[in-house]
Order: C-alpha cells, then sequence, then structure tokens
C-alpha cells in the first residue's frame, strides 16, 4: 500500500487495527466522577500507560514492522526517539526477529534507555540540542542498509496511532471533543482521521507544552514552523517541528491546538495519581492538563482525553511532584 499526501483514510486505521491486534492491548478507558462534577463535562480517559511498553507507540510500531517484507525485516529497522517510541520499535523488531538500531538524546530518561536495550535493540546516542537526529538517521541507515521507521513521520506509523481514537468511539461514539497530545503529530494525524469520520461534529483538540508550541504556530501560519528544540519536562513532546505528512493532516483535520505550562502539567500529574490511581508521564498528563486549564471551553460536553503514557521513573516522578524539591 503506497500513500498520497494527506491520504490517510478510516479505512487504513481500521486495516492496522485488525493487523495489530495480536500485538497490543486493548487499554480501559476510565471515569473520574469527582472531575465530572469539578469540570461540569463528562470525560473519558483512553489509558495508553497501560499499553505494552507503557505508551501508545506500541501501535503505530507494531502496524509499520508488520508491514515489511521478508527483505527489509532481514535488513533490519532504524529509528530516533527519546524513548517510547524506541521501546516500542525495540519490542515489536523482537517480535519479529529483526534486529533493531535506536538514535536517544543523550538526556533521554535513564529507565527509557534501559528499557530500549532490555528490548533487545542498540542504543547510538547523539545530542538533541546540537544533532540533527534526521540526518544522523539517514546516515546510519545507508551505511547499514537499515530501513527507516520515523516515530511519526510515516503513514503505517499514523495509521497505528489512529487506534487509539477508532477503540475510544467504539467504547463511547458520542463524543464532543477530543484532546489528543500533539510532538510530531503521528498521533494527533491519525486520531483526527478517526475521529472526523465517525463523529464529524467532534472537535478535535491538539495539546503541546508552551515550550514546544511549534505545532499551534504552524496551525496558525498555515505552514509548517520549525523552532529550537525545546526543554520542557514533557519530553515526549519536544520535536521542535510537524513532519510534512502530520502537518498536512493536522491542517486539514484539527479544530485547535492549546497550550498548557509546566505547573500545570504537574498539578494534572498529580490528579491522575492521587484521585485515579494512574500514573502519567509529563506527556501522557498534558491533555488533562489542558482540560482543568480550560474547563470552561469543555463545560457540559462529553470530552475524550488520551492518556498518551505513563514511562517515568519512580525518581524522576517523585521530584516533578515535589514542589519543595530542585529539579534536576
Amino acid at each position: 500500500m503506497t500513500f498520497g499526501t494527506a491520504d490517510l483514510t478510516l479505512r487504513h486505521v481500521q486495516d492496522a487495527a485488525t493487523r495489530i491486534r495480536p500485538s497490543i492491548t486493548r487499554t480501559p478507558v476510565v471515569t473520574s466522577r469527582a472531575l465530572n462534577a469539578r469540570l461540569g463535562a463528562d470525560v473519558f480517559f483512553k489509558c495508553e500507560n497501560f499499553q505494552r511498553t507503557g505508551a501508545f507507540k506500541m501501535r503505530g510500531a507494531s502496524n509499520a514492522a508488520a508491514r515489511l517484507s521478508f527483505e527489509e525485516r532481514a535488513r533490519g529497522v532504524i529509528s530516533y526517539s527519546s524513548g517510547n517510541h524506541a521501546q516500542a520499535l525495540a519490542l515489536a523488531a523482537s517480535s519479529l526477529g529483526m534486529p533493531a538500531v535506536i538514535l536517544m538524546p543523550l538526556d533521554a530518561p535513564p529507565s527509557k534507555i534501559a528499557a530500549t536495550l532490555g528490548y533487545g535493540a542498540e542504543v547510538v546516542h547523539y545530542d538533541r540540542y546540537q544533532d540533527d537526529r534526521f540526518k544522523l538517521c539517514a546516515d546510519l541507515a545507508a551505511r547499514r542498509g537499515l530501513v527507516e521507521i520515523p516515530p511519526c513521520e510515516h503513514f503505517d506509523v499514523m495509521a497505528g496511532q489512529g487506534t487509539v481514537a477508532l477503540e475510544l468511539l467504539e467504547d463511547v461514539p458520542d463524543l464532543d471533543a477530543l484532546l489528543v497530545q500533539v510532538g510530531g503529530g503521528g498521533l494527533i494525524s491519525g486520531c483526527a482521521t478517526v475521529a472526523k469520520a465517525l463523529r464529524p461534529s467532534c472537535d478535535v483538540v491538539g495539546v503541546e507544552p508552551c515550550e514546544s508550541d511549534d505545532a499551534k504556530r504552524s496551525l496558525a501560519a498555515g505552514t509548517r514552523i520549525t523552532i529550537p528544540m525545546p526543554v520542557t519536562i514533557a519530553d515526549g513532546q519536544a520535536s521542535g517541528s510537524l513532519g510534512e505528512k502530520t502537518f498536512c493532516v493536522i491542517q486539514r483535520l484539527v479544530d485547535d491546538i492549546l497550550l498548557v505550562d509546566e505547573a500545570q502539567i504537574k498539578d494534572a500529574m498529580r490528579f491522575l495519581f492521587e484521585r485515579m490511581k494512574l500514573v502519567a508521564e509529563p506527556s501522557g498528563a498534558t491533555t488533562l492538563a489542558a482540560l482543568m486549564t480550560h474547563a470552561a471551553r469543555f463545560r457540559g460536553k462529553r470530552v475524550g482525553v488520551v492518556i498518551s503514557g505513563g514511562n517515568i521513573a519512580i525518581e524522576r516522578f517523585v521530584a516533578l511532584l515535589d514542589c519543595g524539591a530542585k529539579e534536576q
């Protein structure tokens, strides 16, 4: 199957769902009476923190890996990631007997590096603030004959990520709004494709950290905007720019993008942990942060909220939520 620009469709996501069903977990949708009363809305959390490898990335990686030819599988795969796509692709490759090489930034969370290694991948480190990860990946792929499966800018990955919304709308078909994290754009591209096909009236709202607002700027400008590599606790969303493919879908289907600051992200993490007993990494909690910050916008509505992942070491989790502790 070959995609053209912006050709991602509901059928591609449905096909991906069938393809990856043996490889992923159908994650639960949970609610909170306390939060609903506080916000005056009905909120439905899609808990990808319970996904295999701890994040939604397993969906896209599994779909892309499963569609490789036998010759491509023999060559092996390569990608770049701060952690969640790294772990997902490492496991997907290992499950298919493929070698995997992952470029990971030097400051990636140690727990994510360890997990990627544990799934059998080779990890190559780079400096995310100095090095061009795209060029490094392309050069290494060419030298070793590896197949690139990037974290976002790949239609099979986007289709796999869209199964998050496909499952959510199967469980809760009458959503008025859907809040989805934006980093490189793969998750929201897939989810928006599904939401607008199954529920055209549903507002698809992206969420970014204030420090990594390239998608919001791009949507406003009508063209892709690249910013210096951002520094944010939400490392999974620190991309600096959308991809060409993901921006094309976002521009067509996403209604708005909201921003949240670091304190709001921490408050959301704390609420999820204390009131709902859910562990979310900072990127995973940005959607709830946006919902709580912009509560008036969603009052009286049925709102889907993606918790994109829960990969965070206990030491970092405690440090982030301890207001008296100095962040590392």
